[in-house]
């Protein structure tokens, strides 16, 4: 009897369990279905805006010198509408808090990285697609009436689908919502519907006609001792030029804090200071993401010099000013084209040195070495595996404890199998 009534209380607890696990696969898919066609028509709209915005200020050069007022306006938009918008700093707090993302930053954030592109700020687009994203779904969560720990899932979740539609890279999107907030911890209960709402945004988003990024490498040199050598070189060099970026970000803030604190003066003078260097360089090609930079070094094996210092400059002058974007594209040019230097001056293939040192960089600027392999896979291929990982292997190494991101945390020590819970800086 007492046997009989163990084994219904254990089929009782299994099958409570089981319906329990059912319910809630069936929640995270329907949410996530939701999610990524929400979050992945309205990036598909947003992506498509940057084109044009680019495109525009391609054909009409003289549009750059409105880069002084254009940084106005969105300084105007954030002090009346978005006072307590933290950027993308704020997405990454909210994952690990009980703080919610206001819907307003998704507009936001639209209008002024598109402003911003329009009138040539040195600036990406990820950091908007992550805000936008992570607003949505955290709207999306309210919505749906979902718990604190459902609402951070929620968030990922269009963080991963914006990602995916403006990139067109589902596989990096879908773990970097998840690998970026709290480095050395993988939040693996949002990788099911972060995955779903990823892949289904950015089926979206090609329907709708955004092309995916992909960059064709054509000379692959084989792995040989020497070459991998080289590969280790290349990826020193650009996990100390990951530190110099983060530290030129930082204490550009800092100064334009310390000697023009009222945000309309500084967005001003730093516009103008922008369109001054341009002027003296003579030549746009550090506007706006930097795309076409990472396109001629990969593909065609050609960077000059110093356009990676020089994107650096610009872009930390725009990004800390006030102007609205990210630095992950940018950071993917400045890889790209400091390992396409760098490979000419090694006797390695330019090319696989720019695919290489794209990777490297953003892997020691935002700590995610997974996210950086599985971009490397959907935008490089796999042909040159190795070397990627090689790359990004080092460069996760020897950055240190440095990020794009002051809210984001390594949870444990990138040198030892010890928690750490340490601030980057």
């Amino acid at each position: 009897m007492i046997q009989k009534t163990r084994k219904e209380v254990l089929v009782r607890y299994i099958n409570r369990h089981t319906r329990y696990n059912i319910f809630n696969f069936i929640k995270w898919i329907v949410l996530a279905v939701i999610t990524g066609l929400v979050v992945g028509g309205a990036s598909s709209i947003f992506a498509k805006c940057i084109v044009w915005a680019s495109a525009y200020r391609t054909a009409h050069t003289m549009i750059f010198l409105f880069l002084p007022l254009g940084g106005v306006f969105i300084v105007f938009l954030y002090e009346k509408y978005g006072s307590q918008d933290g950027g993308t700093n704020q997405v990454l707090a909210t994952i690990k808090s009980r703080d919610s993302i206001p819907l307003i930053s998704a507009p936001l954030i639209f209008i002024s990285t598109l402003l911003t592109h329009l009138v040539g700020g040195s600036a990406g687009r990820e950091g908007a697609s992550i805000q936008f994203g992570g607003s949505i779904g955290s709207f999306l969560s309210r919505l749906a009436k979902l718990d604190q720990e459902d609402t951070h899932v929620m968030i990922m979740c269009g963080m991963s689908a914006a990602f995916a539609a403006v990139f067109g890279t589902p596989m990096a999107a879908a773990v970097f919502a998840i690998e970026v907030a709290s480095v050395g911890v993988m939040y693996y209960s949002a990788l099911c519907p972060c995955m779903i709402a990823a892949i289904i945004a950015s089926k979206f988003a090609l329907q709708f006609g955004v092309s995916p990024e992909t960059f064709q490498v054509v000379e692959i040199p084989k792995l040989t001792i020497v070459n991998g050598l080289k590969m280790g070189v290349i990826a020193v060099g650009c996990s100390l030029l990951c530190i110099l970026f983060c530290l030129m970000l930082k204490y550009t803030g800092l100064v334009y804090g310390k000697y023009m604190k009222n945000p309309y003066l500084r967005i001003f003078v730093a516009g103008c200071a922008i369109i001054l260097l341009t002027a003296l360089l003579g030549t746009g090609d550090y506007m706006g993401a930097g795309s076409n930079l990472i396109e001629r070094a990969v593909e065609e094996g050609q960077a000059r010099p110093l356009d990676f210092f020089w994107k650096m400059i610009l872009t930390a002058l725009t990004m800390r000013a006030g102007y609205r974007g990210g630095e992950i594209v940018p950071a993917f040019s400045i890889g790209a084209t400091f390992g396409c230097v760098l490979g000419h001056a090694l006797g390695f293939s330019p090319e696989i040195a720019a695919a290489a040192g794209m990777v490297a960089l953003f892997c020691g600027v935002t700590n995610c070495p997974v996210t950086a392999m599985l971009i490397s896979f959907e935008l490089f291929g796999f042909d040159g595996v190795s070397f990627y990982l090689i790359a990004i292997s080092i460069s996760y190494a020897l950055s240190g404890y440095y990020s794009l991101y002051k809210d984001q945390t390594i949870v444990y020590s990138k040198y030892k199998a010890r928690y750490v819970n340490h601030k980057t800086s």
